[in-house]
C-alpha cells in the first residue's frame, strides 16, 4: 500500500482512506468476507442495539435513477448478543473494527458501547442520526445538550474512541461542538436525509415505513458543506460520508476537512470493486497535485 495514502482518525491508523458506511452488511460473521473483499481500511458494523429488531416489512428501499437511494430497514439486527460473534470474525481478518451502537435511551447505548468494547471494538461510532426510527438515533442527535450528555456517559465507561454520526440539522455546529466537548474523538458527517418517494399510479408511498433516509449522490454536496463548516469550526478530525462513488468525491470531503470516507450507497450501484477504484484514484490525485501525503490535503480547501 502506498505510504502517501496512510491516514489516522480518532487515533486508528488506516492504509488508506476509505472505509464502508454502517448499513451495508456488517451484523453476521459470514458478512465479513464479503467486507473484506471490498478492500476497506476499516470495517464498521451495521447499527447494533440492545435488543434485537426485526427492522420493518417490504419494500425497505427505494432505488432511484440519479444514484441514490431512500431505505427504511429500521436497524434491523441481532442485538447486543450479536456483536461478538461478529467482531471475532473481523478480528480473524485483521482489520480495524468500528462498531456502530444504536439505543432508545442514554443508558441502552452505553450497555451496547460496552459491549462492544469487551467484544473487540477498536472504536465505536454512535448512531445519533438515523432519520426513519422513532424514539432513536436523531432525537439525541439534534438536542445539543442531550447529546452532550450520551457522549459524556458513554466516554465515561469505554476507553476506545468514541466517534459520533451526526446528521444535518440546524443545530450542526451547536451538537458538534458539544459532543467533541463530552469526549468524541471524531465525528461522521453526514448521515441519510429524511425522504420519501410515492408511486403515482397506486397514489402510496413506496416504503412501508412511508419514508426513510435519502443516500447516495443527491447528498454528497450537503455532507461537503457539513464537513467543510464543521471542520472550519472545530478543527475536529472527521469520515465525511454522502454521495462518495469517485475518487473526486472522496477528494472534495477530504479538502473541505475529512481524514477518512466512508462509502455506501456506491456498493450498491457500482459493486465491490468501487472501493479499489477510489484508492486508485487518490493515488493518482496526489501525484498530480504534487502532495507528499493525504494529510497535507486534509482542509487544504480552507486555505485558499
Amino acid at each position: 500500500m502506498d505510504e502517501r495514502l496512510r491516514t489516522s482518525v480518532a487515533g486508528l491508523r488506516l492504509a488508506h482512506p476509505v472505509m464502508n458506511a454502517s448499513g451495508i452488511l456488517g451484523y453476521l460473521p459470514e458478512h465479513v468476507g464479503t467486507m473484506v473483499s471490498w478492500e476497506v481500511s476499516a470495517i464498521v458494523s451495521k447499527t447494533f442495539t440492545k435488543e434485537p429488531r426485526k427492522g420493518y416489512e417490504p419494500p425497505i428501499i427505494v432505488k432511484l435513477g440519479y444514484g441514490s437511494l431512500i431505505n427504511a430497514v429500521g436497524l434491523s439486527n441481532p442485538g447486543i448478543e450479536g456483536i461478538r460473534p461478529f467482531a471475532e470474525a473481523v478480528k480473524n481478518r485483521g482489520l480495524p473494527l468500528i462498531v456502530s451502537v444504536g439505543g432508545f435511551s442514554i443508558q441502552e447505548y452505553v450497555d451496547v458501547s460496552v459491549a462492544a468494547e469487551e467484544s473487540g471494538a477498536d472504536a465505536i461510532e454512535l448512531n445519533m442520526s438515523c432519520p426513519h426510527v422513532k424514539g432513536g438515533g436523531m432525537e439525541f442527535g439534534r438536542d445539543p445538550l442531550v447529546a452532550f450528555q450520551l457522549v459524556k456517559e458513554v466516554a465515561s465507561v469505554v476507553r476506545v474512541p468514541v466517534i459520533v454520526k451526526l446528521g444535518v440539522s440546524d443545530k450542526l455546529l451547536e451538537v458538534s461542538s458539544k459532543v467533541l466537548g463530552a469526549g468524541s474523538k471524531a465525528l461522521t458527517l453526514i448521515n441519510t436525509v429524511r425522504a420519501m418517494s410515492i408511486d403515482v399510479f397506486s397514489f402510496k408511498p413506496y416504503l412501508s415505513n412511508v419514508f426513510g433516509g435519502l443516500s447516495g449522490r443527491s447528498i454528497h454536496p450537503i455532507a461537503v458543506w457539513a464537513t467543510y463548516v464543521v471542520f472550519r469550526e472545530t478543527s475536529a478530525d472527521i469520515i465525511g460520508v454522502g454521495g462518495v462513488f469517485t475518487w473526486r468525491d472522496a477528494a472534495e470531503l477530504i479538502l473541505a476537512g475529512a481524514r477518512a470516507v466512508q462509502v455506501g450507497t456506491a456498493l450498491a450501484y457500482r459493486g465491490s470493486t468501487v472501493v479499489r477504484n477510489i484508492v486508485a484514484g487518490l493515488r493518482r490525485w496526489l501525484r498530480e497535485v504534487g502532495a507528499g501525503s493525504l494529510s497535507e490535503l486534509v482542509g487544504a480547501a480552507h486555505r485558499n
